[in-house]
């Protein structure tokens, strides 16, 4: 029999998982794969224009994938790269008009998921649940 930590861990990388599908699933119709729309999204909620690392370390994959990822948005017009100020070795990544109308499409497409998930939650259940996993997360930013 399992350990509730390793039921816990289990079911939060299995709910993680299920939920960028279902995400994804919605977001078909805009030909994006995951690794796009997650970086649009990434992008548009930093307060300053993030670098390629700082973006590759928030989705959780390599610095090479990330550069990947972001080619394919230039490319499609949907994000820029702008030389750091203050080290030119570092690019910066924002989105273009066109980046911000897709993220606008994004959001929303996502919130109709997040309401056909969340609709049964009991909103006392779901506040303790998010304050844990917000702390849960903040612990293991403290870690790194």
């Amino acid at each position: 029999m399992s350990s509730i930590e390793e039921r816990f861990s289990a079911a939060l990388h299995g709910t993680a998982r299920a939920w960028r599908l279902a995400v994804d699933r919605r977001l078909k119709h805009l030909g994006l794969s995951q690794a796009s729309w997650m970086a649009i999204a990434l992008t548009a909620k930093e307060k300053e224009p993030p670098s390629q690392t700082r973006l590759a370390a928030r989705a959780g994959v390599e610095d090479p994938t990330m550069v990947s990822t972001v080619d394919k948005l230039v490319k499609a017009g949907y994000m820029l790269r702008t030389p750091s100020e203050t080290d030119r070795r570092v690019k910066l990544l924002s989105l273009t008009p066109a980046g911000q109308a897709i993220y606008a499409t994004v959001w929303k497409e996502a919130q109709v998921v997040r309401q056909e998930m969340l609709s049964k939650a009991d909103p006392a259940v779901l506040l303790l649940v998010t304050e844990f996993l917000e702390s849960i997360h903040s612990d293991i930013e403290s870690f790194s």
